[in-house]
């Protein structure tokens, strides 16, 4: 049998972004019938939130949308994530450039910016981290839009 397809979420902090992105896009397989054929991680790019739970506006967000992220803890991006993972999926574009920086030359993984992948256009997913309650929704709805995205793609084969 061979391996499932493999997607990481990559953010700043691995608090808001990236764990709502997997969050959401572990729900939306999962209602398509496709979460045994793709596994779903995130990290972040920094590494002052390791092991700390998504931030509490995040979780409410997506507990608002139906989608449990307590459970999720926040890690860095290693660089075994560039063999481990075919798909590494940026939120914004300095998250973008860090990360292909920071890629292994003989690493199978492509890294590319989120919405742009996903079919949404070349946009950021903005970081609400610094906001309240609106940016976090702005954020969870632009993540969505990338979620059917990829989950369109996958249905097509089109990966």
């Amino acid at each position: 049998m061979s391996r499932p397809f493999s997607i990481l979420m990559l953010c700043l902090g691995n608090i808001c972004r990236s764990p709502t992105a997997e969050g959401v896009l572990r729900a939306r397989l999962a209602e398509a019938g496709l979460d045994q054929q793709v596994r779903v991680d995130s990290a972040g790019t920094g590494s002052s939130h390791v092991g700390q739970a998504p931030d509490p506006r995040a979780i409410a967000c997506a507990a608002r949308h139906g989608i449990d992220l307590s459970g999720l803890r926040a890690r860095r991006l290693t660089l075994e994530d560039y063999d481990e993972f075919d798909l590494i999926l940026c939120a914004d574009r300095s998250i973008l450039h860090e990360a292909r920086i920071r890629k292994p030359r003989t690493a199978h993984a492509e890294v590319e910016l989120l919405l742009e992948w996903a079919g949404v256009g070349k946009k950021d997913v903005p970081d609400p981290y610094y906001g309240g309650a609106r940016d976090f929704e702005q954020a969870y709805r632009l993540i969505e839009q990338g979620v059917a995205g990829i989950v369109a793609r996958l249905r097509e084969g089109r990966l």
